[in-house]
């Protein structure tokens, strides 16, 4: 048994080892190659070894070129000077007036001449180009040839000696592609060739392979759902086990669900810019039914004692609660028992601070029936807190513009010590349901799910659920 570092070596380090002292600098290619290992055990085993230092890996970057659009054109046509040369041999006196010239090599006109007269190859007298000296091929179209012989695949920069020549065929636009790749190699230490020579003298007869139980373990981070999105998930779940059923609304939504269905007022504060997001511009085309808008307005009119205005019941707005896809629903389908949840974001137009945001995760529940009373909606919120694993909670009344009566719900922090609030509840107004033509009571009750995880995991600011600390998104346990 072959050990180095009171480690012992797995069969796939020794046979990248033994590779290694044949030859150095290998890629993991040519180590698979070499070893007879697959590639994915070859990078398992540099990776080891690496841990160990008996290897050290090295970065490097080759370039390759290859013809452009032009390049290619050139190779059939010539460059454009060699293609100014061959026109003029053509001719008798090896002249030409300049203007033919230009005429004959259109957009290479200009390139022909310059390259042409720093070759040597010819010159300009008035109007007239001359042909002189010799016109051997250069290095630019060597190397042209060279990039070309060796297509369709590319040509390492190394391979081309004259930098000067390629530096020239750079500046001409499209007449090459330049590439790079990024590979690595493997050396061997001097520890590790200690290793791989011991390492050698092991036969596969008397190797034997030990596991070490006491070697440290990468630390390994597995994805996981947001803790935010599983406390959803669970209230969700409890929903559905209660026998509930999910609705699903826009986020967007008409003034008169979002407001004039439920009874609030059109000069309510809660209407104002101050308290909510409206969409600039934009106006419902159609709210609700004639009859719904009648009725709607007749309990505005008699309740609160103003002329309603339809072109505000129309304005869009960033629903400021679930509450109001399930009015809608409940209007639509004039449900004689029911019993339904949400649950979406809702924006309130707000300052944020550690317990408000201006958007933020909203559950409601409503339970419709002929019998149905308060001591119902009571019971069922003491069962979602059991629950969710809630033991002390208790019920103050209060107010909510569209029940009555309406209660708040508290429930004991064991570890602030205190009683804090967490739903509001109530029974919907005759005010609410009837111009709607809901005819049995209606139970609702909602909150906040964000107040709930702050509860579920001990954060005094709601704005840490949002802050993305991955410390404490790792901290927090899956089952609590």
């Amino acid at each position: 048994m072959f050990v180095i570092m009171s480690q012992v070596l797995h069969p796939i380090e020794q046979k990248i080892l033994k590779s290694l002292l044949e030859t150095q600098n290998l890629t993991p290619e040519e180590l698979s190659e070499k070893s007879q290992l697959s590639i994915d055990q070859v990078r398992r085993g540099i990776e080891w070894l690496k841990f160990k230092d008996l290897v050290q890996i090295t970065e490097s970057e080759k370039s390759f070129v290859a013809l452009g659009k032009r390049g290619n054109e050139s190779l059939q046509k010539g460059l454009p000077e060699r293609q100014l040369v061959n026109y003029l041999k053509l001719l008798p006196a090896s002249s030409c007036d300049i203007n033919e010239v230009k005429d004959q090599l259109k957009n290479e006109f200009s390139p022909a001449i310059a390259n042409a007269k720093k070759n040597g190859w010819i010159e300009i007298h008035e109007n007239r180009i001359l042909l002189r000296g010799y016109h051997d091929t250069t290095s630019e179209e060597r190397i042209i040839k060279l990039i070309a012989s060796k297509s369709p695949t590319t040509v390492s920069l190394d391979e081309i000696e004259d930098k000067d020549a390629l530096d020239l065929l750079k500046k001409r636009p499209e007449f090459l592609n330049f590439t790079s790749t990024k590979y690595a190699t493997v050396n061997v230490t001097e520890k590790g060739i200690e290793a791989a020579k011991n390492a050698s003298q092991v036969t596969d007869e008397s190797a034997s392979r030990a596991i070490d139980v006491e070697a440290p373990a990468p630390i390994v981070f597995a994805a996981r759902s947001h803790p935010l999105a599983d406390v959803i998930d669970e209230v969700r779940e409890i929903f559905v086990s209660l026998g509930f059923t999910e609705l699903v609304g826009n986020s967007t939504q008409s003034s008169f669900w979002n407001f004039d269905a439920l009874f609030i007022p059109q000069d309510h504060p809660a209407r104002e810019m101050q308290d909510t997001f409206y969409l600039k511009d934009i106006s419902a085309k159609s709210v609700a039914t004639p009859k719904q808008i009648k009725q709607v307005d007749a309990a505005h009119k008699n309740g609160w004692h103003y002329d309603w205005r339809l072109d505000a019941a129309k304005r869009m707005v960033l629903r400021t609660h679930t509450t109001c896809v399930t009015i809608k629903e409940l209007a639509d389908h004039e449900y004689d028992d029911a019993r339904l949840f949400s649950i979406g974001r809702v924006f309130r137009n707000e300052k944020v601070s550690y317990k408000h945001l201006v958007e933020f995760n909203q559950v409601e529940g409503v339970v419709v029936g002929k019998n149905v009373t308060l001591r119902d909606l009571m019971g069922l919120q003491m069962e979602f807190y059991r629950k969710m694993g809630i033991k002390k909670a208790k019920f103050w009344p209060t107010f909510f513009p569209y029940t009555e009566p309406s209660l708040q719900s508290m429930i004991y922090n064991e570890r602030l010590g205190k009683w804090v609030e967490l739903f509001g509840m109530g029974i919907f107004r005759p005010e609410v349901t009837k111009p709607l033509g809901i005819k049995n009571p209606v139970l609702a009750w909602g909150g906040g799910i964000e107040r709930i995880a702050m509860l579920r995991y001990g954060l005094d600011d709601v704005r840490e659920l949002y802050n993305n600390k991955l410390g404490w998104l790792r901290s927090v346990p899956k089952c609590q």
